[in-house]
C-alpha cells in the first residue's frame, strides 16, 4: 500500500492527473468533493460554519450560499477560519477511505488530491499548531506529486471552466490571481515533492509523464510491502 497525496495550484491540472492516474490502478479521491459534502446539512461541519459564519451564508434551499461564503472567505479575510472548520474533518474522512481501500486491496496506491496540502500544514503551524492533525499532513503521505504550471495559464484555465462572456472575464481573472496568490508558489511546492509534474498544456506529454511517475509510485509500494513482509 502507498498513500499519495496529488497537489498543485488552481487550474493545475489537478483532476486530469486524477484521471490519468485512476486509468493506471490508483484509488483516487477528491478533496473538494469530499469538502463539498460535508458542508451539507445534517453535517457537523456544515453547523460550525453557519454558527462561526451567521444565517447570512445560508441560502433559501437551507444549502449554504457558496458564493457569499467564498466572498467572506477570500475578500473579506476570513478564508484562515473557514479552513479551520473545514479541513480537519476532510482529512478525517480521507484518512477513514484510505483505511477501507486498504482494508480491501493492501497493495492499493491511494491518491488523494488537494490544492492545500502544502498550504495547510504551514497555516496551521503559522497559528501556532505544533502537533495537529493539521501540521503534520505533508506527513501522512508516503509520496506528494506537484502539478506545476505558469499562473497566466492557470488563471485561464480557471476562466475557461466557469465559462463567463468576453467582457465579464476580468473579475474571475482577478479572483483566480487572488486564489492564486494565498496559495504558495509552485517553485515552495515543488522544494518539498517527491515527484513534480509539468502541465503546460500538451496531454500527451503530461500523459507520459503521469505513467513514468506511476512507474516509481508501483515500484516505492512493492519496496515498502517488501520491508514491511521483512518486520
Amino acid at each position: 500500500m502507498l498513500r499519495v497525496g496529488l497537489t498543485g495550484g488552481l487550474g493545475s491540472g489537478k483532476s486530469t492527473v486524477a484521471g490519468f492516474l485512476r486509468g493506471l490502478g490508483a484509488e483516487v479521491i477528491e478533496a473538494d468533493a469530499l469538502g463539498r459534502t460535508l458542508m451539507e446539512p445534517g453535517h457537523a461541519v456544515y453547523d460550525q460554519i453557519v454558527r462561526a459564519f451567521g444565517t447570512e451564508v445560508v441560502g433559501a434551499d437551507g444549502l449554504l450560499n457558496r458564493a457569499r461564503l467564498a466572498e467572506m472567505a477570500f475578500k473579506e479575510g476570513r478564508l484562515n477560519e473557514l479552513n479551520a472548520i473545514v479541513h480537519p474533518a476532510v482529512i478525517e474522512a480521507q484518512r477513514r477511505w484510505m483505511d477501507e481501500v486498504f482494508k480491501r486491496n493492501t497493495e492499493a496506491i491511494a491518491v488523494v488530491e488537494s490544492a492545500l496540502i502544502f498550504e495547510v500544514e504551514r497555516d496551521a503551524r503559522a497559528r501556532g499548531e505544533q502537533e495537529s492533525v493539521l501540521s503534520d499532513w505533508r506527513r501522512r503521505f508516503d509520496r506528494v506529486i506537484v502539478i506545476v504550471a505558469p499562473d497566466e495559464l492557470k488563471v485561464a484555465r480557471y476562466v475557461s471552466r466557469l465559462n463567463p462572456k468576453y467582457e465579464e472575464r476580468a473579475p474571475f481573472e482577478n479572483d483566480a490571481r487572488r486564489r492564486l496568490g494565498i496559495q504558495m508558489s509552485d517553485a515552495e511546492k515543488a522544494a518539498r515533492a517527491d515527484y513534480v509534474l509539468e502541465n503546460n498544456g500538451d496531454l500527451e506529454q503530461l500523459k507520459a509523464e503521469v505513467a513514468a511517475v506511476w512507474q516509481r509510485l508501483t515500484e516505492a509500494r512493492n519496496k515498502l510491502q517488501e520491508n514491511l513482509s521483512l518486520e
